[in-house]
């Protein structure tokens, strides 16, 4: 089957071909002659891989357009083929198998948050998991296998790879290129980031280079090499689309967005620079047909290796929390604060005796600094305080009532284990034990905040409000956490109003309590 490449002029190719600029292709890339002058052509030469081109002949430009000479060098391609020779070697392909309790928002890709196993809801932002494993509509729990990606960081056998490619799993193997096998121990795994840390009983394993993210700039180019839907060792390359992603549910991580072609099976694969360097992680496509559509995410290698030490160090990993909900400045937002530019997090609400309270931050202050970096939006303070250890400390600078202020904040500890919501007012119990949706489940829903309602008893169970209910309100007022479900129940009421997600759709539910 052959493939006919298309090239599509952008607006600025077509406004330079106006003005009597010729495009011209090397080996190289593409090349930009400059603008002639009005009194003689001139040529152009371009390098293909060391050889003199033809010279390429320009129009003339009126007077006006007269312009200096600026050189522009063409972007040189890396030498893809060397990048698989050396680091394709430590690229590994990973399996899965075990047990998957139905209703798990996690059992793959298409599940909705906190639901059984509908069809399709949303397809916004899907994990790769691989392969799927058996879609299967009986109650309890149910065998599944998948597949995924992973790299060597080190001789002895440690594997970085995707937290959900091994969600659940009993048994993980990894497979080399070289096709050894090896069980693997999941050390540890991080949902928050999706990192999870791999140990295989081996020695003398070959190595991925190691290279820094900071360093990687819109327009690189990069190789991706992973397992897509089984393949292995497929590589695919493209440049990076964007840097600094914050994605819905994702606030933690700052994403690299490329272009280069990933798809299901190459979860927890790496991302190269053009000197052959692991930058990223690839975790994450945005897709509406569950394949790729040239938007990929992946997460910073910096990041996973922060990921890494406290796993092996203390086998679990521990996040920072400030106890705020933020949200991105518009323009006439920020005109209604006084700021000049868009630029910065905007705090619409602060969760009582969170780090941020007791540092004296409130709702409506704009954080435009975080220990001297500018903050443009909101996920630039998410990622910041999410890659923190609990009890650091940040200078944030303020916006403050048309003021620059600064705090330092001592950050909390995020708590991701389950609450109850158990406190009862008098005249009775609201019934309901609650629990945070996790990004996943926020991911599946379509939903940006809510608690899911994992049991129902007395008055709300009377009012019709079902297990897997989602809880996104209640009285009119959005709920984030379990303790606003316990202050707005501290006055007594004798009713209150629960709005809840059922199914894709949002109702509101009247409970007496009185």
């Amino acid at each position: 089957m052959t493939q006919t490449a298309k090239i599509t002029l952008t607006a600025t190719a077509a406004a330079l071909l106006a003005a009597g600029v010729t495009l011209t292709t090397t080996a190289s890339g593409w090349t930009v002659p400059s603008l002639f002058k009005d009194k003689a052509p001139s040529t152009a030469t371009a390098d293909a891989g060391g050889g003199t081109a033809a010279p390429v002949a320009q129009a003339a430009q009126p007077a006006a357009l007269a312009a200096p000479v600026v050189a522009m060098p063409a972007a040189q391609l890396p030498n893809y083929r060397a990048i698989v020779q050396t680091q394709g070697p430590a690229v590994v392909g990973i399996t899965v198998a075990g047990l998957h309790k139905v209703g798990n928002a996690d059992m793959d890709d298409d599940a909705p948050a906190a639901r059984g196993r509908e069809d399709d809801a949303d397809p916004f932002f899907r994990f790769f998991r691989g392969i799927p494993g058996l879609r299967m509509p009986q109650q309890g729990p149910q065998p599944f296998r998948g597949q995924g990606s992973g790299f060597i960081i080190s001789a002895d056998g440690l594997v970085l790879t995707n937290a959900h490619v091994v969600r659940d799993a009993k048994q993980v193997t990894v497979k080399l290129s070289d096709r050894r096998e090896y069980s693997a121990q999941v050390l540890g795994s991080d949902p928050a980031t999706d990192i999870a840390v791999l140990k295989v009983d081996a020695k003398g394993l070959p190595t991925v280079q190691l290279g820094d993210p900071k360093q990687v700039q819109v327009g690189d180019y990069v190789l991706a090499i992973g397992a897509p839907y089984g393949f292995e060792q497929t590589a695919t390359q493209g440049i990076v689309s964007a840097k600094g992603r914050s994605l819905p549910g994702d606030s933690v991580v700052p994403f690299i967005q490329t272009d280069a072609a990933v798809n299901p099976g190459n979860s927890g694969g790496p991302l190269f620079d053009a000197a052959g360097r692991v930058v990223g992680v690839n975790a994450q496509i945005y897709s509406q047909s569950g394949g790729f559509q040239g938007l990929a995410f992946s997460i910073p290698v910096d990041v996973a290796l922060k990921v890494k030490d406290q796993i092996v160090a203390h086998g679990k990993v521990e996040h920072a929390r400030l106890g705020v909900t933020l949200q991105d400045l518009s323009a006439p937002l920020a005109a209604s604060f006084g700021l000049g530019a868009p630029d910065g997090a905007l705090v619409s609400s602060v969760q009582p005796g969170s780090a941020a309270a007791k540092a004296g931050l409130k709702a409506g202050d704009v954080i435009t600094g975080v220990d001297g970096e500018p903050v443009r939006v909101a996920g630039d303070v998410s990622s910041r305080v999410g890659l923190a250890r609990p009890g650091d400390k940040l200078k944030l600078e303020l916006w403050r009532d048309k003021n620059r202020v600064t705090e330092t904040v001592s950050l909390g500890r995020a708590e991701r284990d389950r609450q109850e919501a158990s406190a009862a007012p008098e005249g009775g119990s609201l019934g309901l034990a609650l629990r945070p949706l996790e990004r996943q489940e926020l991911r599946g829903s379509g939903l940006d905040h809510g608690l899911l309602i994992e049991r129902v008893a007395g008055p709300a169970q009377l009012a019709g409000v079902q297990p897997g209910d989602v809880l996104l309100a209640l009285n009119g007022k959005p709920v984030q956490d379990v303790e606003e479900v316990r202050a707005a129940l501290k006055s007594s009421p004798k009713q209150v109003a629960l709005l809840v997600s059922r199914d894709g759709q949002q109702i509101f539910v009247p409970v007496r309590l009185g």
